[in-house]
């Protein structure tokens, strides 16, 4: 191996070894699977690696890297085998099994978890990407592909849904 390879795939592993765990999150909050989620960042990963030079270029690669995620996880949705409805029992616990069950704001986070699940596909990643993420309108237009008053109409219909979601979960 060449010392210019061993550089570029040294630079992609520390990269990854200091991101996993947030990419891994961001997958999950995109798909709303574990599952799913992995297999996303695997594939998202792998065209990481392949672009990795231009992904050093970028001014942001966080950005470049999660445009990556959102994109594979639109291709792997339009699969013929991923077009199944999730069974809700495999994806509660998968989330009974990735989220803490400490600390005193556990309660909270699970009903906004739970929340989330209950938004359209598209409706959900708009949240994660604007509220979760703190992109702004053009960026998350940019990152989903679609016009900035449609992310924004789908943020003002998302954010209406979670408010009543959580005020009913709170009853509750």
């Amino acid at each position: 191996m060449s010392a210019r390879r061993a550089e570029r795939d040294a630079a992609y592993v520390e990269f990854v070894t200091s991101r996993q765990a947030h990419l891994r999150r961001i997958a999950y909050a995109i798909c709303g699977d574990w599952h799913t989620a992995e297999d996303v960042l695997q594939t998202a990963l792998t065209k990481v690696y392949l672009a990795w030079p231009k992904v050093q270029r970028a001014s942001h690669p966080d950005a470049y890297v999660r445009q990556i995620i959102v994109r594979t996880n639109l291709d792997e949705r339009r699969r013929p085998w991923r077009r199944e409805a999730a069974v809700l029992d495999a994806v509660a616990s998968d989330r009974r099994e990735e989220t803490s069950t400490t600390g005193p704001d556990h309660a909270e986070r699970s009903a906004l978890i739970d929340a989330l699940q209950e938004l359209p596909q598209m409706q959900r990643k708009v949240v994660v990407l604007r509220h979760w993420l703190d992109l702004s309108v053009a960026e998350t237009s940019a990152e989903l592909g679609i016009s900035e008053g449609t992310v924004k109409s789908h943020s003002s219909r998302a954010m209406e849904r979670l408010r009543t979601l959580l005020a009913t979960a709170d009853r509750e």
